[in-house]
């Protein structure tokens, strides 16, 4: 179970979190430098956020300032975190993809004084827009070597905490008692799909509330290792992979990046990661594409094996697995399991996976050969979490129980509600856009669509503002039946289109990888991405796909017409939210010369 100490404010939860392990040998995180990965202690992070905190306050940074992250994840982003919590300076964390333009809006929102960057290009970023924030003082840079335009180093705010320090010994733990459970400890702004984003008000007593549960109904404990890679500046990572993982003692490492993280799950070998629907889907495609270059021996081991792991798992559920099933899923483990599950660093207990809808399909994949997977739910105003399945109770195509002291009830339209103490304080600086999404009686209207299934599982349908209405009045979630398609490994991004139409169509980006393969195979040579898009044998082999896809799909539910998109839809691109979330509106902008074209000349 879950190793968490008791506490009402993220300070107090740092305070005992690192007494209670300070004289443990093993590093607390671990990040990577010259290609080799090397650990900080729970000592030596302590002594950091210290420094960090004193030499911030020597800035003249109070209780109640504004200080904006802008950093990939990094050992440096949570000791800057941190020092600001403790000393009562509100985090508002920002994504390094968002433009100066973006940065602007949300440093003058917020009135921030301090910007804490990474590198050069973020540095850039600030100095281009300092004239326009008449609140910023300072600006802080992670990349020593990086220091231009009057930047501070770290170096430098450890000095001066440093000087502090020996002058006023013990005003760090003075600081850190200061914070109270109803003040504000963070502004998170949302990756709106359109217009300015809204700051989140998160205080302590939400995410405290938030942590404890949490860790409560999905055990973390002092021998799991963590593998960090979702941004930090996003509330779930924010709080499951620091906050929560630091509270139970648990060992973070970080990522390189997104698209390292394969080498990095065999050099950490973690047992707990938290992701995104997305990875799963970019494994399983993999996987495929590796079976189908085998021998058709060993193509037929694999589907037998997967067919066993399915069987097993049902039957281990029911509490009854028979003798011969228990030998045949020994065989399977033994042949294709404990490969796949070595790709991972083979230690891995379970995955957490949030941020949006996982497909029925790959949870129950991913079960078969022996990987967890635990789908949760919440959103930024809920820091984060609502519901979560647990190890021991969970169904694929749900996203669980809700947590303890979180009430959730189905609104009379369909429309998701939620009430508890993780409940944000509101909208900074934005009054309207709090009353319209939190009623008198405290209920936050959450904008999804969903019910509980006879078990008492939470069951999402679909973003509210998402529903489409035919031209013949039907609605339609598409969330789900981009879901059926997506179970094509053809398929890598699928975008439904159809509100106010006649009909459904679909945008479409291949599983570029998995196509040149089949390509090559029907002679077709050498082509690239937009030449294969174009190719009449692929769009026969997409049109081939889909109709066997939505066959048994209600008319209605039915894509008439696709069109194939060249390259990935990305969040550089402005498509998706660092959350690998469809800008619907973003698309439907971008590319609505294909859409026209695919309802011209409608019979």
């Amino acid at each position: 179970m879950a190793t968490i100490v008791s506490f009402s404010t993220i300070s107090e939860m740092f305070e005992k979190t690192m007494a209670h392990f300070a004289n443990e040998e093993r590093p607390m995180l671990m990040y990577k430098v010259d290609k080799k990965y090397q650990g900080i202690s729970y000592k030596e992070y302590t002594r950091n956020v210290e420094l960090f905190a004193l030499g911030l306050a020597a800035l003249g940074i109070t209780k109640g300032d504004r200080c904006g992250i802008i950093a990939e994840n990094r050992p440096e982003w949570i000791v800057a975190d941190m020092a600001m919590v403790c000393l009562g300076v509100v985090d508002v964390p920002i994504y390094p993809t968002l433009t100066p333009k973006q940065i602007e809006f949300i440093f003058n929102d917020a009135g921030v004084k301090t910007a804490i960057v990474s590198n050069t290009f973020q540095l850039q970023k600030v100095l281009k827009i300092q004239k326009e924030v008449k609140t910023l003082e300072h600006i802080i840079i992670m990349n020593e070597k990086d220091a231009a335009g009057g930047a501070l180093t770290y170096t430098h705010i450890y000095n001066r905490g440093s000087e502090q320090q020996k002058a006023n010994p013990g005003k760090f733990q003075e600081y850190a008692k200061r914070p109270k459970p109803e003040d504000l400890l963070t502004i998170i702004y949302t990756s709106g799909t359109t217009g300015n984003p809204k700051g989140v008000m998160l205080t302590h007593h939400n995410m405290a509330s938030n942590i404890q549960e949490s860790a409560r109904a999905i055990p973390f404990g002092p021998e799991d290792v963590f593998l960090s890679f979702l941004p930090l500046c996003h509330s779930f990572e924010r709080m499951a992979g620091y906050y929560t993982a630091m509270s139970c003692g648990v060992l973070i490492a970080y990522a390189e990046s997104v698209e390292t993280v394969r080498d990095n799950l065999l050099e950490i070998r973690p047992t707990i990661v938290t992701t995104v629907p997305r990875l799963f889907e970019r494994i399983h495609s993999r996987i495929l594409k590796n079976v189908e270059s085998t021998p058709p021996t060993k193509q037929k081991i694999f589907h037998w094996a997967v067919g066993v792991g399915k069987e097993y798992a049902k039957a281990k559920r029911k509490g009854s697995v028979s003798p011969v099933l228990k030998a045949k899923h020994a065989i399977a483990n033994k042949l294709v399991f404990s490969k796949l599950k070595e790709r991972t660093g083979g230690k891995i207990r379970f995955f957490v996976s949030g941020g949006a809808a996982l497909p029925k399909m790959l949870g129950e994949f991913f079960e078969a050969v022996g990987i967890q997977i635990i789908e949760g739910y919440g959103l930024t105003e809920t820091s984060p979490v609502l519901t979560v399945n647990r190890l021991d109770d969970y169904k694929f195509g749900t996203v669980g129980r809700p947590i303890p002291n979180v009430e959730i009830k189905i609104a009379d339209d369909g429309e998701i509600l939620a009430r508890g103490p993780n409940i944000m304080k509101g909208y900074y600086n934005n009054s309207s856009a709090t009353a319209e999404v939190i009623d008198k009686e405290g209920w936050f209207h959450t904008g999804d669509v969903g019910m509980f299934d006879p078990e008492g599982h939470l069951m999402i349908t679909d973003r509210k503002k998402h529903l489409f209405v035919s031209s013949g009045g039907k609605n339609i979630a598409p969330q789900p039946i981009e879901n059926h398609f997506l179970e094509s490994k053809f398929i890598d991004q699928f975008v439904l289109v159809g509100d106010g139409r006649m009909f459904l169509t679909a945008l479409i980006v291949p599983e570029f990888d998995i196509l040149k393969d089949w390509a090559r195979g029907q002679g077709i040579q050498g082509a690239n991405e937009a030449e294969l898009v174009a190719h009449m044998e692929v769009r026969k082999l997409f049109q081939k796909e889909i109709d066997g896809i939505q066959k048994d799909m209600p008319n209605y539910e039915r894509v008439r017409r696709f069109e194939l998109l060249p390259q990935q839809l990305t969040v550089e691109g402005g498509e998706i939210t660092p959350t690998q979330k469809v800008k619907r509106k973003v698309v439907e902008q971008k590319f609505a010369h294909l859409i026209e074209k695919m309802y011209e000349k409608v019979a």
